[in-house]
């Protein structure tokens, strides 16, 4: 069937049906105008949440439902369980006297907010979270005997998606590496897969990361700018630590601002040895690939985002699992033989600065990720989960890449500090799902409550218990972790990298030749506007060498937007060939969880709008009614008003009347009613559809709503405006032209 007879089929099974919900519901239950004074239950979770599993904190199932951890009275207690009568007074020496010292309930309220925000992580502090499932295709079995891989295997996972550099009251839409680590509660362990939405590091060392970073975040002495890498710090870097601009070419991309966490790829970074059941070694790449493609906000866009919703990126992961449109990506890897040398096609294996074109790797998918329930309590779960990266399972191991060795001493060492002690992995959001036995005691925030009295190997005082497991790698139910057996040779130490991390622009040219026009066009946006934020003429300069010994176009582009001349490359320039799988210009791509905004007119003809949002929400997409005033239209709720609503929330436009300026169309009330159009159209709209247009979004109208287009100046010849005498049609035309994510042609380019 096609999209039109679809779309008119859904239509019509939905006439009459009961009126769809829009995610963003804040609680389980409707709020009441009058506060309730009859003493209740704590409500339960909202129907999309999670939580981690009831296990003690040495791995014994309780059978306790996932609510055993929630707040349990109807009545305020305080932390030992005493019921209070007041707490929105303290306990005073008379009406307007000094508060009394003995009013512990006060203490101890005060001193436990003193310290409800544990230190926030140095990198990655702002996050999100959710919960999900992770089925094994049992691909990879001749690669790896993890279990977690089999085929039908399904294990339980926590995901947590964060921008890099800003602090946690940052913006999402920020231009920044993002990153995407994921722990499976395999029947093995534990297993982190630490990864970001960039395939290439800023540093081939790991001792250079406290340097980026210092560089990357904002000025020690004014702490500006927040969550951003325009400025002189981080470009000075950069361009003088040049194995860095191969990350930088990918951030300056439009990967560096994604328009959702749904829609953007995870890279493990680093290469990773893993081994099968026979002792058989591999080494290979980690790749997450999304359903809905790898798509990007625009430059306008983010920054709209930013000031209009700072949440957008949380709000959209949210919002997409309350609605049921679970996100998802497929587990791939590329395969390497395991060679003395660790090279491919003489790519050097261990530079984590260094990708393989999936042109000569194919990605190989070996098990498909689905985020289904949202966190119940965002401290105890977004914010104390732990990652980290020598979180193992038999049948995947590390290699020697030197900045994956610094990461398994210091993710160890960064959570000691941020979460307390030693005893974070009894944090119910990070317990393995099986049982453990580590001889381990005592220590801050310790929950488990050990017994025996011989926590060592060898002893006879508590019969031998803990025993080592076997070292059968066929038995799965009793196999231990085997670190594979590498040669290390007799080497001298030194202080060095080897000589095939001395290219630091190879790659870096070949993912700016693999770009289509209309790419290349935002990354030259992207350098000239960072640069030109910088204060010292010798960085921007300096950084225009580099772009110089990348290509001469790019390098001529930027340097005319900061009115310097281009300089000539120092080396010889060399032309890899290009990868597509570079480019996010592809598709179509599955509609699920896209915003579909509705412009209506309250004294037009509304016929068929009310079975169009109804066929939206039934395939999966979430339709938001843009109107005049709040409310009811037509007996339909109204979700944006022309006041309230932007275009940088909807990924498709739908004009369904031209409606006129409503009363609070006034530049004094609203600064959007200042836009220009036409008098008869509310300015208001005329800007929603003029931004639309310039975003490159899909833009589809009917009846009168084709003189809105009229009105704000855009015609209906341009691609991606369709038009047609009903929802139907208009809209069975757009969900063909949607799953491009945008109308790529409509973009100008001059490179």
């Amino acid at each position: 069937m096609n999209p039109k007879d679809a779309a008119k089929a859904a239509i019509d099974k939905l006439e009459g049906a009961a009126d769809i919900t829009v995610p963003g519901v804040p609680g389980p239950a409707p709020a009441t105008l009058e506060e309730p004074t009859t003493p209740k239950p704590p409500l339960p979770p909202k129907p999309d949440q999670g939580a981690p599993a009831t296990g003690t904190a040495t791995g014994a199932p309780t059978g306790a439902p996932p609510t055993a951890r929630a707040q349990q009275s109807a009545y305020l207690t305080n932390a030992t369980g005493t019921r209070l009568r007041d707490t929105d007074h303290s306990l005073k020496a008379g009406s307007r006297g000094p508060t009394l010292l003995q009013d512990h309930h006060l203490r101890e309220k005060i001193t436990h907010f003193d310290h409800e925000r544990i230190p926030e992580r140095v990198v990655h502090a702002r996050g999100a979270g959710a919960h999900g499932v992770f089925e094994g295709y049992g691909t990879a079995t001749s690669v790896s005997m993890a279990g977690v891989f089999a085929k039908g295997k399904e294990t339980p996972v926590f995901v947590r998606f964060s921008t890099v550099l800003g602090s946690r009251g940052s913006a999402d839409t920020v231009r920044d590496t993002r990153g995407f680590a994921t722990k499976f509660y395999t029947d093995e362990g534990n297993w982190d897969l630490v990864a970001n939405n960039i395939p290439v590091f800023f540093i081939q060392d790991g001792i250079k990361f406290p340097d980026v970073i210092h560089a990357g975040k904002p000025h020690p002495d004014r702490e500006i700018p927040q969550a951003q890498s325009a400025h002189d710090t981080f470009w000075d870097f950069v361009s003088l630590h040049t194995e860095a601009q191969h990350h930088t070419m990918w951030n300056m991309s439009d990967r560096g601002i994604p328009r959702s966490y749904r829609m953007m790829e995870g890279f493990g970074v680093h290469t990773f040895r893993c081994m099968n059941a026979e002792g058989g070694t591999s080494l290979v790449k980690f790749h997450w690939k999304p359903k809905l493609g790898v798509h990007s906000l625009t430059w306008e866009e983010a920054q709209m985002i930013g000031g209009i919703d700072p949440d957008f990126h949380r709000r959209d992961l949210y919002d997409a699992i309350e609605a049921g449109a679970y996100p998802e990506w497929e587990l791939g890897v590329q395969v390497f033989p395991d060679e003395p040398d660790q090279m491919f096609a003489g790519i050097d294996l261990l530079d984590p600065t260094k990708i393989v074109p999936e042109e000569i790797a194919p990605v190989q998918p070996i098990g498909k990720l689905t985020l289904n329930a949202n966190p119940t309590n965002f401290f105890a779960e977004v914010e104390q989960i732990a990652f980290h990266v020598g979180h193992l399972v038999p049948g995947i191991d590390v290699t020697d890449d030197p900045l994956l060795q610094t990461r398994l001493f210091s993710y160890v060492d960064t959570q000691l500090s941020r979460l307390g002690g030693p005893n974070y992995n009894q944090i119910p959001v990070n317990r393995p799902h099986v049982p453990t036995n580590d001889m381990f005691r005592d220590g801050f925030h310790q929950h488990a409550v050990h017994s025996g009295v011989a926590p060592y190997k060898p002893n006879s005082m508590d019969g031998g218990c803990p025993f080592a497991a076997g070292t059968d790698l066929s038995e799965e139910q009793t196999r231990a972790f085997v670190e594979a057996a590498v040669t290390v040779a007799e080497a001298t130490k030194v202080r060095e990298n080897p000589a095939s991390y001395d290219d630091h622009y190879s790659q870096v040219r070949q993912f700016w030749l693999s770009m289509t026009p209309v790419e290349k066009e935002h990354i030259i946006r992207a350098y000239t506007f960072e640069l030109g934020k910088c204060y010292e003429q010798a960085v921007k300069e300096r950084q225009l060498q580099s772009l110089a010994n990348i290509d001469p176009v790019l390098c001529q582009e930027v340097a005319t937007g900061l009115g310097l001349p281009a300089p000539e490359p120092t080396i010889p320039l060399q032309d890899l060939e290009p990868s597509p799988a570079l480019s996010q210009i592809k598709g179509p791509f599955p509609p699920d969880g896209r915003m579909i905004g509705i412009v209506v007119d309250p004294d037009g003809d509304l016929g068929g709008v009310d079975a169009l949002r109804r066929s939206i929400h039934e395939a999966g997409m979430v339709p938001l009614l843009f109107g005049p005033h709040g409310g009811m239209i037509d007996g339909m709720p109204v979700q944006r008003t022309f006041a309230t609503g932007r275009s940088v929330e909807v990924d498709v436009l739908l004009l369904a009347g031209a409606p006129k300026p409503a009363p609070d169309a006034l530049a004094a009330r609203d600064d959007k009613a200042g836009a220009p159009g036409s008098a008869a159209l509310d300015p208001r709209v005329a800007l929603l559809v003029q931004e639309c247009y310039r975003h490159a979004k899909v833009i589809g109208a009917w009846g009168d709503g084709v003189n809105a287009l009229a009105g704000a100046g855009v015609s209906i010849d341009e691609p991606g405006v369709i038009t047609g005498d009903t929802p139907v049609e208009v809209f069975g035309t757009v969900s063909e032209e949607m799953g491009f994510h945008r109308v790529w042609d409509r973009f100008p380019t001059a490179v």
